[in-house]
């Protein structure tokens, strides 16, 4: 007697968290990862993300791995996106000449 509402019930909801668990994990960086490099061809800047974070950090002396400058990107495009700009221009106030 339950089982014709508690069935549908219990598939819409595994429809919904396995939807859910697809864009947090794909869609949402995809938004981000879009967002991030218009931006940055707004601004001219023809450097991909890892690239920003890699010469940033050896502007400052510090060498990441390609792996650790990923993780880098990715945190930053979906937490702190205008962060790229500000690496950008603290990389570009420190070049000589």
């Amino acid at each position: 007697m339950v089982s014709p509402v508690v069935i549908p019930i219990v598939v819409v909801g595994i429809a919904a968290a396995a939807a859910y668990l697809i864009y947090r994990t794909v869609l949402y960086d995809y938004f981000c990862r879009r967002s991030v490099d218009s931006t940055l061809l707004e601004y001219g800047i023809k450097k991909t993300q890892p690239q920003i974070i890699r010469e940033y950090h050896a502007s400052k002396g510090e060498q990441i791995s390609d792996a650790e400058a990923s993780r880098l990107a990715r945190h930053y495009r979906q937490r702190q996106p205008d962060r790229f700009l500000a690496m950008y221009d603290e990389m570009r106030e420190r070049r000589p000449g």
